[in-house]
């Protein structure tokens, strides 16, 4: 294994974690109370379910390593998102009332770098789906 590869996973994991975590949250906190935040955003609240949904179960798949590149691209759908209906007039770290995109953008790049990538060697959807050439 070299360094990219796991240094690769290393990212892959902890963007996932985040994610999932995030996606826990939105449900244990009571998914309705996320729902009516995205009303008052001019946001429709059925989207919060979608949201939560995509980061809990995408969490997960990043952290094994399947369906890398599509869940990336949800999630960075997602940021940009969560960027520019919440967090953009905060500005970069926020103005004290309201916390600011700088986290968000971070992810975003994350998110953005696995859309790009080459598949990982060290993840499930390469233990399954790569065929050896002989």
């Amino acid at each position: 294994m070299n360094r990219n590869e796991l240094g690769k996973v290393i990212l892959r994991v902890v963007l996932g974690f985040i994610f999932f975590i995030h996606g826990f949250v939105k449900f244990q906190g009571g998914i309705g109370n996320t729902a009516g935040f995205f009303d008052s955003l001019g946001i429709p609240g059925f989207l919060a379910y979608v949201v939560a949904f995509i980061e809990l179960v995408g969490g997960i798949a990043l952290i094994l390593g399947i369906g890398t590149r599509v869940v990336s691209l949800l999630l960075a759908l997602i940021m940009v998102g969560a960027i520019f209906t919440a967090k953009l007039p905060a500005g970069l770290l926020g103005n004290g009332q309201a916390a600011g995109y700088e986290l968000d953008l971070a992810l975003l790049a994350m998110a953005i770098y696995f859309v790009l990538a080459n598949k990982s060697a060290l993840s499930l959807d390469h233990k399954l789906f790569h065929s050896e050439k002989s």
